[in-house]
């Protein structure tokens, strides 16, 4: 039985930690952080995702609640979408850890130069 103290990640956990902090997760919700957008405005914010990446990224978010699609009656019909308040919770802990990641990067690129250099790649 774990303490409360003890860190534990379960399955659940596991799985959704895998979909918000994925290749394109972080940044699609920092656009959205900013601002409401329509899926042509993220892929220009984003150039270097696909269509097809894109679209699973922001089904995976919207599935878990983080984000909220908008259908926009205009014509063409077109898809809004934005960060719900849930989404929002996300922002501080993900910005501990990019601060995290900044301060101890030097470290980190050391510790990967040794290990290359070592395993000889």
């Amino acid at each position: 039985m774990a303490t409360s103290d003890e860190l534990r990640i379960d399955a659940p956990h596991r799985e959704l930690l895998d979909q918000i902090l994925d290749k394109w997760s972080l940044s699609v919700l920092n656009e959205l952080c900013e601002r409401p957008c329509r899926f042509n405005e993220l892929r220009r914010a984003i150039p270097q995702v696909t269509q097809k990446s894109l679209t699973a990224t922001l089904r995976r978010l919207e599935r878990n609640g983080v984000i909220e699609r908008e259908v926009v009656s205009t014509r063409p019909v077109a898809v809004r979408y934005r960060i719900t308040r849930l989404g929002k919770t996300l922002r501080p802990p993900i910005d501990v850890l990019l601060a995290w990641a900044a301060h101890h990067m030097p470290a980190i690129e050391h510790a990967r130069a040794t290990f290359d250099s070592a395993s000889g790649t």
